[in-house]
């Protein structure tokens, strides 16, 4: 199992690097050459929201990505240490604590519904330390080479 982690600054300008490091570990694990597009744009909006809550939050931690090559699959981390209650906490339509704003929701819930368009193995937690993004494709094993 090899792995590739990232830390970066909570920067917008710094997702796209993550975007183009993504496509190419994925390229070299044997990620489907079709699939390297919906690798780029969910990886892409996994740390665009975690940017997003990282800034809206005032956390100054890294953005964390792990890059991982299984034997059979190919699995990205995206990690925040934006504090907040884990999914299903409240009551749908529930108004949160003073510092929640709506349209921020909005656009988190918007961007996980992306992710989960483009990304058949996704799963997402959060909780008081932080959310994380896994998602998950397969592989094809490389040709032996005689």
């Amino acid at each position: 199992m090899a792995t590739v982690e990232l830390r970066f600054s909570a920067l917008p300008e710094h997702v796209r690097t993550a975007r183009l490091v993504a496509a190419a570990v994925a390229r070299r694990a044997g990620v489907d050459e079709a699939v390297l597009d919906e690798v780029r744009l969910a990886v892409g909006e996994a740390c665009t929201r975690a940017v997003g809550l990282h800034q809206s939050n005032g956390v100054s931690a890294p953005v964390r990505v792990a890059l991982t090559e299984d034997e059979k699959q190919f699995s990205i981390e995206v990690g925040d240490e934006a504090p907040r209650s884990a999914p299903g906490d409240r009551a749908p339509g529930a108004r949160g604590g003073e510092g929640d704003e709506p349209e921020a929701e909005n656009e988190d819930e918007m961007g996980l519904a992306v992710i989960s368009g483009l990304v058949d193995d996704v799963e997402v937690t959060a909780g008081e330390s932080g959310g994380l993004i896994r998602m998950t494709w397969p592989t094809t094993p490389a040709p032996l080479v005689p």
